[in-house]
């Protein structure tokens, strides 16, 4: 029981060591598996923090996995997003856990993603993120193929701080 007592204690103060954001000069990497309709993927980020509570950032997407019924080309597969998101964790209260809506600017649409990154020591963390489209650059009809990274998409994986 000692034992159990001293380990939980060890944790704890590991625990409250990690910061998930920082605020103006933070740097987070995050690198992951992708999950939408008709495909899946990895998904890479950057995110560089602006001040207290924003930071701008670049997210990058490949389809690897793509339902067989469907012809996606490179350009199909392929994503690359603008990202700007507004950084929580200081509002929250939780410096281990960072919640971050954002908007990002695409090369198939004009969208929005809320995510949340928790940080179990300094250096290391896990991420959920989900990404939706508000505005399709293509307003006429979308192909199967041209819905791939122009729909929800729900993104899991690790966060590294640099």
């Amino acid at each position: 029981m000692k034992n159990l007592f001293i380990i939980a204690c060890l944790c704890v103060v590991s625990f409250a060591n990690a910061q998930a954001f920082k605020g103006k000069g933070d740097q987070k990497f995050q690198i992951g598996a992708s999950f939408q309709d008709n495909g899946t993927g990895i998904t890479g980020t950057y995110d560089l923090g602006m001040g207290e509570n924003i930071s701008f950032g670049v997210a990058t997407t490949y389809l690897l996995g793509v339902n067989n019924n469907l012809d996606a080309d490179f350009g199909e597969r392929f994503d690359i997003k603008a990202r700007f998101n507004a950084n929580l964790s200081s509002v929250i209260g939780i410096d281990e856990l960072d919640v971050y809506p954002g908007l990002n600017f695409s090369l198939n649409n004009f969208g929005a993603h809320v995510g949340a990154r928790y940080f179990f020591s300094e250096g290391f963390g896990v991420y959920s993120e989900i990404n939706f489209p508000i505005a399709k650059y293509d307003t006429g009809y979308l192909t199967s193929e041209e819905k791939l990274n122009n729909q929800f998409v729900f993104n899991i994986g690790a966060s590294f701080n640099l």
